[in-house]
C-alpha cells in the first residue's frame, strides 16, 4: 500500500468509524451519511487507489455492525414507544445473528434469510419523530411499517445484492447509458444528455406527490429538528434519588456480552494475522464485560460515579487494555495468536460499545419502568 492509497483508506474508515458515533444525537442525518459512505466506500476504493479489494465484503459487513450497534444503543437512549424499542431490538439482534452466520459459513443466502430491515426501521422511526411524538405511535403502525420495510424493500434489495450479486452503478452505465463500466460518470451523462429533463421530471413529479401528500398528514407535534434532545417531552423521567447503587451483574449484562460476542467474532473475521477461534473470542469479551461490570458496580457502591462519557470511556479502556493483555498472554497456552494492534483494536471497540450501552441503558430502564407503573395505575 503506497502513501496515496494509505491516505484515502485512512479518511474513509475513520469516516465510517467516526460519523456513527454522532447517532445519538443527530440520528436521522448521521445515519444516512453512514448509510451513503456505506454505499460510496467501494467505489471510493477504485476510483481513488489501487488497494486490492478481495476482503472488501467482509470489512464492509463488520464496519455496516459497528454504525448499527451504535444505532442500537441510540434506541435505548431516544425511543419513547417502548413497542417500537423492542421492535427494533428484535429486528437488529435478528441481522445481527444472520450476519455472524455468513461469517462463519459464508452462505451468502444467509443475509436473504436475515434482512437488514433495522436499519430502514430506524430511519423510519426517526423520520416520524421530526414532527410528531411517536408515543402516538399504535402496535399496528409499527408492525405493519416493520413489515413492508421487510417484504417490499429488504428482501428485494438483499436478493439484488446478495444473491443475483447485480451491481447498481454497472447496471446504470450498461445497461441505461449504454457504455462500458469503465466509462466516468462525467463522460457516460455528457453522451446522455437526455438524462437531465427525465431527472428534472422525476423530481417535479416528487415535489406535486409531497404537496398533495402533505396536508393530509396529521398535525405536526413540534417545530423540524435532527437534534434528538430538542423535544423535552421525549426525554426519559429523572433518575432516581441516590441510594441503592443499580447492580450492573444484573441489568444488561447478558445482552452487553451476546451484543459485544457476536459483533467480535464478525470483526475478527477480517483481522489479519490473527488466529483465535470464535469460542475463544467470545470467552475473553465475556470475561472483559464481567470485569467492567464489577468495576461499575465496586464505583457504584462508593458513590462514584463518572463525570463524562468520555472519563468513563478513558477509565475502561486503561482498565481492558490491562485484562485483555493478561488474556493475550494466555493465548498461546490454547493455541490461540493476536497481533498487538488488533488487541488495541478490540479494546477500543469493546469499550466503545460497553460505554454508550452502559451509559444509555439506564434511559430505557427508566422510561420502561414509568410505563409499567403508568399501565399499573390505570388498570386501578
Amino acid at each position: 500500500m503506497d502513501i496515496s492509497d494509505a491516505i484515502v483508506f485512512l479518511v474513509v474508515v475513520l469516516a465510517r468509524l467516526g460519523i456513527p458515533l454522532l447517532i445519538p444525537r443527530f440520528p436521522l442525518p448521521s445515519i444516512v451519511a453512514a448509510l451513503l459512505l456505506d454505499a460510496a466506500d467501494q467505489s471510493i476504493f477504485q476510483s481513488f487507489t489501487n488497494l486490492n479489494l478481495d476482503n472488501y465484503q467482509s470489512y464492509d459487513k463488520a464496519l455496516d455492525v459497528y454504525y448499527l450497534a451504535i444505532a442500537y444503543i441510540a434506541t435505548l437512549r431516544n425511543w419513547s414507544n417502548i413497542f417500537a424499542y423492542r421492535t427494533g431490538r428484535f429486528l437488529w439482534y435478528y441481522r445481527l445473528v444472520g450476519v455472524t452466520l455468513f461469517e462463519l459459513l459464508g452462505w451468502r443466502a444467509l443475509l436473504l434469510i436475515f434482512p437488514n430491515t433495522f436499519e430502514y426501521f430506524f430511519i423510519w422511526y426517526e423520520a416520524l419523530r421530526l414532527r410528531w411524538k411517536p408515543t402516538r405511535l399504535t402496535h399496528r403502525h409499527i408492525i405493519g411499517a416493520a413489515a413492508f420495510i421487510w417484504i417490499f424493500i429488504k428482501l428485494p434489495q438483499e436478493y439484488w445484492i446478495h444473491i443475483a450479486k447485480l451491481d447498481t452503478t454497472d447496471l446504470i452505465k450498461e445497461d441505461i447509458l449504454g457504455v462500458s463500466v469503465d466509462t466516468p460518470w462525467g463522460e457516460a451523462l455528457s453522451e446522455n444528455l437526455w438524462v437531465f429533463p427525465v431527472l428534472l421530471i422525476v423530481a417535479a413529479a416528487i415535489f406535486f406527490a409531497v404537496r398533495w401528500v402533505w396536508p393530509k398528514l396529521p398535525k405536526a407535534d413540534w417545530k423540524w429538528s435532527f437534534d434528538a434532545d430538542a423535544h423535552p417531552e421525549e426525554a426519559p423521567p429523572p433518575a432516581p434519588a441516590a441510594g441503592a447503587p443499580p447492580s450492573h451483574w444484573r441489568h444488561g449484562l447478558l445482552e452487553k456480552i451476546a451484543l459485544v460476542g457476536l459483533i467480535s467474532i464478525i470483526f475478527g473475521q477480517m483481522l489479519p494475522n490473527t488466529s483465535v477461534s470464535n469460542l475463544q473470542m467470545a470467552t475473553g469479551m465475556a470475561i472483559i464485560i464481567a470485569i467492567n461490570a464489577f468495576v461499575s458496580h465496586w464505583l457504584a457502591a462508593r458513590g462514584t460515579h463518572w463525570r463524562s462519557i468520555l472519563t468513563e470511556f478513558a477509565a475502561m479502556a486503561g482498565i481492558n487494555f490491562v485484562v485483555a493483555l493478561g488474556l493475550v498472554l494466555l493465548l498461546p497456552s490454547f493455541d490461540g495468536e493476536v497481533e498487538f494492534r488488533s488487541v488495541m483494536f478490540f479494546v477500543l471497540l469493546l469499550t466503545l460499545i460497553v460505554t454508550l450501552y452502559d451509559r444509555y441503558r439506564p434511559f430505557y430502564d427508566r422510561r420502561l419502568a414509568a410505563a409499567e407503573a403508568e399501565a399499573t395505575t390505570t388498570t386501578e
